[in-house]
């Protein structure tokens, strides 16, 4: 029997990065530091082609999917009650994942077994950057755009997410005026999802340049060297699986197996390239395959990208409190809760961007008088901690979107596409 097309492409994802880890070992063993560092950049084009061929589908897509999306839920009062239920797992799911993280960095300690000395401050630097300006208005202007064209030139998901939820809300509330262009967009959202399909045969050559570079340039040394802080993080997102996978088990029942053989190909390239958005538009697809509702998904799943990002929250608080444990600096309870509430907020927004959540993190130690330079500790083992953060907000949110239909009962039997 013929492999399936998209189990080949996991085949060929998983190869890539048993090559990718190969040439950059070698390279990292062989060659010199200035040698190492054109290496990693020239090879690391391979993943700047893929995501930047993934980028450029992200915008129209979630536009025309959610458009329609809300038009075809019909009346205001189903857009208003599935997005209710959309919201209230949300907010359950950030609390938990940003619990586990707070109770577990508080039960091993992480942050007392991390050197000072060890910090890379060139990488820090970078990230504080982009996070100085992080504030309310800040917050408020990422949020509510002033351009639609501005937002779907930057990829501002949440934005395109704004300005789609009243776009969709208006052509609703217009009822048969507006059914010609919401067929021309459905039409519009399967061609570009067509286009999902052509993008994604680039993914193993964009895994293989991410893996390459980063073991290139730090050799399999750092997995040694921060073993213990990865295997802490490790514990938090194996009990946060095991919640989702128990709350799907509850709702979902015989069917969560199923629910995750399809989405083995998205949660694969998510870990490996990790970026969330690399799997948006191969995740809408086969979660319409699994038998969502594709008004429900293209619903859902967008909001989700921006609000419901589980892997991320629980590395917030683990990584903000391991630093201020590193630098022996002791906050209490009720400060520790204060953290959580803004990182709860602070957090939503951030995007299916590899290294977003280390920006909301170096934001939340300035507040809260940590040190900020502080993310230099992490730095070294950021991107692997971020292979599987990101890989948990797509489960989350694959989660989030069936567990609604389900609730709306509009959970069909898969198509045997």
């Amino acid at each position: 029997m013929p492999m399936k097309k998209s189990n080949k492409l996991t085949l060929y994802i998983v190869v890539a990065m048993v090559a990718g880890a190969i040439l950059g070992y070698f390279i990292h063993e062989n060659y010199e530091a200035a040698t190492i560092e054109v290496f990693s950049k020239n090879i690391k084009l391979l993943t700047t082609i893929f995501l930047r061929l993934v980028q450029m589908i992200i915008a129209p897509l979630v536009f025309s999917t959610l458009v329609v999306g809300i038009a075809k839920l019909g009346d205001l009062k189903t857009v208003g009650r599935v997005g209710g239920k959309a919201l209230l797992w949300f907010v359950t799911a950030s609390l938990v994942s940003l619990l586990i993280g707070l109770v577990l960095v508080n039960i091993f300690k992480p942050g007392e077994g991390i050197a000072l000395s060890n910090a890379d401050m060139s990488g820090a630097k970078d990230v504080m950057g982009k996070s100085q300006a992080f504030s309310l208005l800040n917050f408020v202007e990422h949020v509510f755009p002033k351009s639609m064209f501005e937002s779907m030139a930057n990829n501002e998901i949440l934005q395109i997410v704004i300005f789609s939820i009243f776009f969709g809300v208006a052509a609703a509330a217009m009822g048969d005026h507006a059914k010609g262009l919401i067929k021309a967009l459905d039409t519009f959202s399967h061609i570009i999802l067509k286009m999902v399909g052509y993008v994604m045969n680039f993914a193993p050559l964009g895994v293989f340049g991410a893996i390459a570079a980063v073991i290139a340039t730090k050799g399999l040394a750092v997995f040694i060297f921060y073993g213990k802080y990865l295997l802490y993080f490790l514990i938090g997102i194996g009990t946060l699986w095991i919640f989702l996978l128990a709350v799907g088990v509850l709702v979902l029942k015989k069917r969560l197996p199923s629910l995750v053989k399809h989405i083995t190909s998205p949660l694969v390239i998510a870990f490996s390239t990790t970026s969330s958005e690399a799997v948006f538009p191969k995740l809408t697809e086969e979660l319409e395959r699994f038998g969502c509702k594709d008004k429900i998904v293209s619903f859902i799943l967008p909001l989700g990208y921006s609000f419901n990002l589980d892997g991320s929250m629980m590395y917030m608080t683990f990584a903000s409190m391991a630093i201020a444990q590193a630098y022996g600096i002791h906050l209490d309870i009720g400060t520790q809760l204060t953290m959580l509430i803004v990182l709860m907020l602070t957090s939503k927004g951030i995007a299916g961007v590899p290294r977003a959540s280390l920006v909301v993190v170096t934001a939340t130690c300035a507040m809260f008088h940590i040190p900020p330079e502080g993310i230099a500790l992490i730095l070294p083992i950021d991107h692997f901690c971020d292979m599987f953060r990101t890989a948990t907000n797509v489960l989350g949110n694959s989660l989030a979107t069936t567990v609604v239909s389900k609730w709306e009962g509009a959970l069909e039997h898969p198509s045997q596409a």
